[in-house]
């Protein structure tokens, strides 16, 4: 099934599984293809990153046309920071020229996050403006009025985060996506669960749910070092205490924590208007799939072959 099906079925035929494609810099199409590769069997598609944490990479609607040839479904990101209205969209339509048709929205990370801080920050639009100028073109026309045609069929996300102050405006936020034409938002990683329950909870009374499918954020580390570096570094991201030590003093590290991503995960499938999660794997071995398989998520597919994209 496309992640269409699956994120806007009247009744859900099972959890979804997006993830993050790994940024790549260098290696040509192999490079991608290895990843691909290791991805391919347990996600139903994978986002390919608008220059994440603002670091420069290979561009979005490369990785995503080429992941496309791949046999994986793309979900092309577009970020505000570094794109004028224009940009963004010859981004999208450039890429669904491609068969790239489902795009994720966003603000992106500031420039002082990444490792040029005195790049200029663009923000023509916001997240939610973005995402309304998707939907125009998904409705035959340029955000000025000139016919696009035929329309892509665009399947549009944007992202959210129910972890951040101010909690109780988070899901009005999100409403201002869907009203926009967000069809499902994938949220930012959350450590306490608490506030992703509350999130959930509220956007359904406030009918973000179940206009839009929730793809909660689950980080597959390796151990107390990673999770520190989130708590302390990075904005929005705020990781108990408790958590850190119970990882921090576990007889295996790797282990303790793959067991924190498995109960929230288990938690997070649990919330109203959650429709599957997505995967962020900074651990780049079996782990996505054992999660999968404790999860009892289906494989999908069979990985590529070594000759799915011509090189």
């Amino acid at each position: 099934m496309s992640l269409a099906e699956l994120l806007t079925a009247p009744v859900p035929h099972r959890p979804a599984v997006t993830a993050e494609f790994p940024a790549v810099d260098g290696g040509g199409l192999e490079a991608v293809a290895a990843h691909a590769a290791r991805l391919a069997p347990y996600v139903d598609a994978v986002n390919a990153t608008d220059n994440p944490a603002a670091h420069a990479h290979a561009s979005n609607v490369a990785i995503a046309i080429a992941v496309r040839r791949l046999g994986l479904e793309p979900i092309l990101q577009v970020a505000c920071r570094d794109k004028n209205r224009l940009a963004a969209q010859a981004d999208i339509a450039g890429a669904a020229l491609h068969g790239v048709t489902t795009v994720c929205c966003m603000t992106g990370d500031d420039v002082t996050a990444g490792d040029e801080p005195e790049a200029r920050r663009v923000f023509d639009l916001d997240g939610p403006q973005l995402v309304r100028t998707a939907a125009a073109m998904a409705g035959g026309s340029y955000l000025s009025g000139r016919p696009l045609s035929p329309a892509p069929p665009l399947l549009i996300g944007a992202v959210e985060n129910p972890g951040a102050p101010p909690f109780h405006e988070r899901a009005t936020r999100a409403l201002k996506k869907v009203e926009a034409g967000a069809r499902f938002l994938q949220l930012q990683i959350c450590y306490r669960p608490e506030r992703l329950s509350a999130f959930c909870e509220r956007a359904e009374a406030e009918g973000v749910t179940p206009a839009a499918a929730l793809l909660p954020t689950i980080a597959l580390v390796k151990g107390a070092r990673a999770l520190r570096f989130m708590d302390t570094q990075v904005p929005g991201i705020s990781i108990p205490q408790d958590v850190i030590e119970r990882v921090e003093k576990a007889p295996d590290e790797r282990e303790a924590s793959y067991e924190v991503s498995l109960e929230l995960a288990r938690t997070a499938l649990a919330q109203p208007g959650v429709r599957g999660i997505h995967i962020t794997d900074f651990r780049h071995d079996e782990t996505l799939g054992r999660l999968c398989s404790d999860l009892g998520l289906p494989t999908m597919r069979s990985a590529p072959g070594e000759d799915a994209v011509a090189v």
